[in-house]
């Protein structure tokens, strides 16, 4: 079951350039070897129903193509908004190992279909192309002494070329079009360690503490939250519908102290922080890798706009660079983003965590390799996704168009003046924290037989030194 929901969390995300030299492998869809790991927001592994989640703004609503008011809209091809610098050759060149990259990820993007288009996109290139050598060959025996009919002739010569260009250049920007749309649905490339499979085949890379046992009956986050006065769902489902809250009393201290905790951590490592924009233009979500109008898209879209609510800090931060060449000194950029994240999705969380090594099917489209983090949910007798880390490579900066300039200095001089050519920086980015699901987690994991619930020692000097959440009244 999904919710609605208006969370918290803290989107680290860091700008960089690649590890080892540009090699040609890595053009469209960049396999590189993971040499760094941040974390990033995920929306994937719905947890528990009744996690925690707020009201959504009522205007915004998710988009079902076959919904749309005109049933053969989406039989007409409309041209891309924007373009991603996708090596097309690249593809080709290696289209087996593209192919079996898309099966083993369960991709539906069409690889033939791309293949296809680009051939037929370049042998129209080369028809252009011969056709304005031509028309140029024409134009300069224009410029001669002619006899009157020699020069009518090549006047129709030159007519005839410029009508044949006219539809051969229409043709190669519908070809275009059509294969932006198709190929921007291609996935980056996957880690070769990464394991082949779904959610079940993804590997323990880590384990860290283990599950509290209890001496008592243990209640969910829902129950301590009603017990001790955290959470008002009745007046929440009144104002807003079912499945929304309010926090009340020591609950939005947590909150407060959650998110000055994350803030003041990963400020320590160098991140600058941000509070971004929660709306977004369509084209940024699609650009860092989201679908905003899919069928089973999680991004509200306001209505009449091509506008849309964030899912997650990541996006408008990712557009923070976007369009624009970075000197190489000024990398790594290291942002940390606090936001609303508006989606339809379940959360939860726990304390004893274990690092996963996330299996091809459970990529999502931009990522070369995802690690998540697991937390032990007590209310659930298992572990829960509470965080994930994604790297991924190039694929959203060739979408964007971040790039950067190397340094004269590390690059052998070709000529007087010469510059080294710019190249597509990478992109990490990661989930800090997800504050309803450390709420969840928290309550859960440190509650007490007498019912109370224990602050953990590094969050009590961000809540005023409050070192336990007990009953209002006995």
């Amino acid at each position: 079951m999904g919710l609605q929901s208006c969370t918290f969390r803290f989107s680290p995300f860091s700008i960089l350039r690649p590890f080892s030299k540009p090699y040609k492998i890595p053009a469209a869809l960049t396999p590189l070897p993971g040499r760094f790991l941040y974390l990033r927001c995920s929306s994937r592994s719905p947890l528990l129903a009744r996690a925690l989640s707020s009201a959504a703004a009522p205007q915004p609503t998710t988009t079902n193509p076959a919904a749309a008011s005109d049933p053969d809209e989406h039989k007409i091809l409309k041209a891309p908004q924007w373009k991603a610098a996708i090596d097309f050759k690249w593809i080709r060149e290696n289209k087996e190992a593209v192919a079996a990259n898309m099966k083993n990820r369960n991709s539906t993007a069409n690889l033939d279909l791309v293949l296809e288009l680009y051939d037929k996109l370049l042998n129209v290139q080369k028809e252009v192309e011969r056709l304005r050598a031509e028309r140029n060959v024409v134009a300069n025996k224009m410029k001669g002494k002619l006899e009157p009919s020699e020069r009518q002739k090549l006047i129709e010569e030159g007519k005839n070329l410029k009508d044949g260009l006219v539809t051969l250049e229409e043709d190669l920007v519908k070809l275009t079009d059509e294969l932006q749309l198709e190929a921007q649905c291609v996935p980056n490339m996957t880690h070769p360690d990464v394991p082949i499979g779904g959610e079940d085949c993804s590997t323990v890379r880590k384990m860290v503490g283990k599950p509290r046992e209890f001496s008592f009956s243990i209640k969910d986050h829902v129950q301590l939250g009603k017990d001790l006065e955290l959470f008002d769902f009745d007046a929440a489902s009144e104002v807003s519908g079912s499945k929304f809250y309010y926090l009340k009393n020591e609950a939005v201290l947590l909150e407060m102290g959650l998110v000055n905790w994350a803030v003041s951590e990963v400020m320590k490592r160098g991140f600058t922080p941000l509070t971004t924009p929660e709306i977004v233009r369509s084209s940024v979500v699609e650009k860092c890798g989201f679908q905003p109008r899919g069928t089973n898209t999680q991004v509200y879209s306001i209505e009449g706009s091509d506008q849309c609510l964030i899912g997650t800090a990541e996006i408008p931060v990712g557009g923070i660079h976007m369009d624009s060449i970075l000197a190489e000194s000024s990398l790594p950029l290291k942002y940390v983003a606090f936001s609303h994240c508006f989606r339809t999705e379940a959360g939860a969380a726990g304390t004893a965590t274990r690092t996963m090594d996330m299996a091809t099917e459970d990529l999502g489209a931009p990522a070369y390799r995802k690690f998540d983090i697991e937390a032990w949910m007590p209310g659930l007798g298992r572990y829960g996704e509470i965080s994930s880390a994604s790297n991924c490579t190039d694929y959203q900066s060739r979408r964007l168009g971040i790039r950067y300039r190397p340094d004269l200095s590390m690059t052998p001089k070709k000529g007087k003046g010469s510059s080294p050519p710019t190249q597509f920086v990478h992109t990490l980015n990661a989930t800090a924290c997800a504050v309803p699901r450390m709420i969840v987690c928290l309550l859960e994991n440190f509650q007490q037989e007498d019912g109370s619930v224990v602050v953990p020692e590094p969050l009590r000097p961000f809540m005023g030194g409050l070192d336990i959440i007990s009953y209002k009244y006995k």
